[in-house]
């Protein structure tokens, strides 16, 4: 029966599972907890809802005793969620860095490879169907801080903290930072990252970034996403598939549910304990802030007069951000810094364009080791 109202669904006495498709974060949250609260177990790829209202979610689905699977959330056809709740469940998980967003993948590949303006690869993407109508979200980096803060909770425990993951696009990166970072032996890509520092903080953070050319991550390209976790035991695992499409999803919609029939079946009346990925009742490793973070930098630094760079190379030594190596054309420098403190490039960058010889925008892309 096809019934208008999908609280009628989640209410209805002969379903036992609930899959939730339509997207959003109210609606959607609506039936998902109005299904859970007539002991419904829920199968969802709403990557939003559970990164906004996974707390609420998850906690009542632990007090109902119903699971909530949501492999198809995250990166669809990779199964990352069963990798981190079993897979790697004997490891304490180090970092993990992923390309999420398949949209904004392809467009920074077409860009690299293509040399082709942000524009123009878009409009391609939206061409063949791998890019929305409105992209904001992709190409904004919200949709990967989406899956990031899912990520982060199977990894490291406690609820999605989605207010604490620190958010920057692709939009300001351009034709020439591909030719540049290629020359220095690095890819460019969106990257979603979660990090433990030594005193065991978490860095949670999605942002272009420079990846070196020889790492797994740099051969993933178009439509692709890949994630990399690296745990004490197991070391650096790679995962790879597509992010993206129809049937991708259902593959993984379809290994929620069998996953779930498996255990109703060997139960008898289903698992004692819910299949939730991560738990909520956790103690949450505290957020340090995007100032603490300490890595080396891509500058690109546009110039009025050529006999600027030096100028620059000088004020940024001042500021303590010192140059490990440069490269400078008639009106352009490109430099490569030292690692140093978040705050103390990010300030010394925002003053450049008001030194005498120099034009805005500088271009500033963190460089991740991955490793």
């Amino acid at each position: 029966a096809l019934l208008q109202d999908p609280l009628q669904l989640a209410r209805h006495p002969d379903l036992d599972v609930v899959i939730e498709a339509m997207g959003g974060t109210t609606d959607a949250r609506c039936a998902v907890l109005e299904a859970i609260a007539h002991g419904k177990h829920v199968v969802t790829a709403n990557k939003a809802l559970l990164a906004v209202h996974g707390e609420e979610i998850f906690a009542a689905a632990r007090a109902r005793g119903v699971s909530v699977g949501f492999e198809a959330a995250v990166a669809v056809s990779i199964p990352i969620v069963k990798a981190l709740r079993e897979g790697l469940v004997a490891n304490r998980i180090e970092w993990l860095a992923g390309i999420v967003n398949g949209t904004s993948n392809y467009v920074l590949t077409r860009m690299g490879a293509a040399g082709c303006s942000f524009s123009q690869a878009l409009a391609e993407a939206q061409a063949l169907g791998y890019a929305e109508a409105d992209p904001a979200l992709d190409v904004g980096g919200e949709d990967s801080a989406h899956k990031l803060a899912l990520l982060a909770a199977m990894a490291f425990g406690g609820p999605p903290r989605l207010d604490t993951v620190h958010v920057e696009g692709i939009t300001g990166v351009q034709p020439q930072d591909f030719l540049h970072a290629r020359r220095l032996g690095y890819a460019v890509k969106l990257l979603a990252v979660a990090q433990t520092r030594a005193d065991g903080a978490l860095q949670l953070r999605v942002h272009p970034a420079l990846v070196p050319r020889q790492s797994l991550l740099a051969q993933v390209d178009g439509r692709m996403n890949g994630i990399m976790v690296k745990g004490d035991a197991a070391g650096v695992t790679l995962y790879c598939g597509a992010g993206a499409g129809a049937s991708e999803t259902a593959s993984a919609v379809v290994a929620d549910l069998v996953d779930l029939a498996r255990a109703l079946r060997g139960s008898g009346r289903g698992p004692s304990v819910p299949a939730l990925g991560f738990a909520t009742d956790t103690v949450p490793p505290a957020v340090s802030p995007i100032g603490d973070l300490r890595a080396r930098h891509y500058l690109r630094v546009p110039l009025a007069q050529a006999d600027a760079g030096a100028r620059v190379i000088d004020a940024l030594a001042g500021q303590g951000v010192r140059a490990e190596r440069g490269a400078q054309t008639r009106d352009t420098l490109v430099l490569l810094t030292d690692e140093v403190a978040e705050s103390h490039v990010a300030a010394a960058a925002a003053a450049l364009p008001a030194m005498a010889g120099t034009m805005a925008p500088v271009v500033r892309l963190r460089v991740e080791p991955l490793a």
